[in-house]
């Protein structure tokens, strides 16, 4: 089947592209900078924030693979957010009921579901917030009888670009470094999911006989510190102290301030902090059962991240 990756370009656009090719489908990648990205599959520069770009590139193909988000903790335009990760979304579903796709695949946020303990989302940051709202727009399209497969991926962690969308080896190459001397909640609950499981997890949504709705895709559910005690226990490198919460808020609060004066990019936020107070264990069960989801043991997940880490890491 022709399938479309929005997003192609970013962390897990690239895995999914990849893992859609193994699997015998062709993928078109759809990304603002498609065309110069080396990707190898079809390419389609466009915005998912521009309906009528969406629109064309949606007509012909089978199945979307809607990836594409903002993943920042900080923006000076708040509104970004929203145009990108709930409108955009907008125009993808709605593209995809006109055209008559068989399927859309969108991947959501484990952040948009309610943490552990709760019954309703928080809105610690604008990611979070509208990723929660693009979430309802996934939820009301669907009930207007378009078929969605809605995924929630954990933490996704693995080889490759330290970005925003691979949270735990920037936090591993800042330790190795020296740049995080200490972490907020290491006792709270992540859940590790390898990117190499998480984009066949998306492959495999793509041509499931019946597929449910929703399907948590995470790994390990294990708590924050254990990505460190890894790293002490396999290279010798110390574990950070615990930083209190009052103690982190403080310091957003101060590198807030920073961001909005010089437009830099904040090293932490108040919103952050309160992320990482809470659990975050992701259900992977259902994908387990209809994908033939595989989870990753985060102690081998880590051991193939570890020599894309950089020369510090390979010393």
């Amino acid at each position: 089947m022709r399938v479309l990756v929005t997003g192609a370009t970013g962390y897990l656009g690239r895995a999914i592209v990849a893992a859609l090719g193994e699997r015998g489908h062709t993928p078109i990648a759809f990304a603002r900078r498609a065309s110069a990205s080396g990707i190898g599959a079809e390419r389609i520069d466009g915005d998912v924030c521009d309906a009528g770009a969406v629109d064309r590139a949606v007509a012909g193909c089978d199945v979307v693979c809607h990836a594409a988000a903002l993943v920042s903790v900080w923006t000076r335009d708040r509104s970004v957010f929203d145009r990108v990760n709930v409108e955009g979304t907008r125009h993808v579903l709605e593209a995809v009921q006109r055209h008559g796709a068989r399927r859309c695949v969108y991947t959501s946020s484990f952040l948009a579901l309610p943490p552990a303990g709760r019954t309703t989302p928080i809105a610690a940051n604008d990611y979070q917030r509208t990723k929660a709202l693009a979430l309802r727009v996934a939820d009301d399209v669907a009930a207007r009888g378009v078929p969605i497969v809605t995924l929630f991926p954990g933490v996704i962690y693995g080889p490759g670009a330290r970005t925003e969308g691979n949270l735990v080896a920037r936090l591993l190459r800042d330790r190795i470094e020296g740049r995080l001397p200490g972490i907020v909640g290491p006792d709270r609950t992540w859940s590790f999911a390898f990117i190499d499981d998480v984009a066949r997890a998306h492959a495999a949504a793509v041509d499931a006989p019946a597929p449910a709705g929703r399907y948590g895709i995470g790994g390990e559910n294990l708590p924050q510190r254990a990505i460190f005690d890894w790293l002490r226990e396999a290279h010798a490198i110390s574990v950070p102290w615990t930083v209190p919460p009052a103690l982190a808020r403080m310091a957003g609060w101060c590198e807030e301030q920073r961001a909005r004066l010089t437009g830099a990019m904040p090293l932490l936020t108040r919103d952050a902090v309160e992320v990482f107070e809470h659990d975050w264990p992701v259900d992977s069960t259902l994908a387990i059962r209809d994908l033939g989801y595989r989870i990753t043991p985060l102690a081998d997940g880590l051991a193939a991240t570890w020599p894309t880490l950089g020369t510090a890491a390979g010393a």
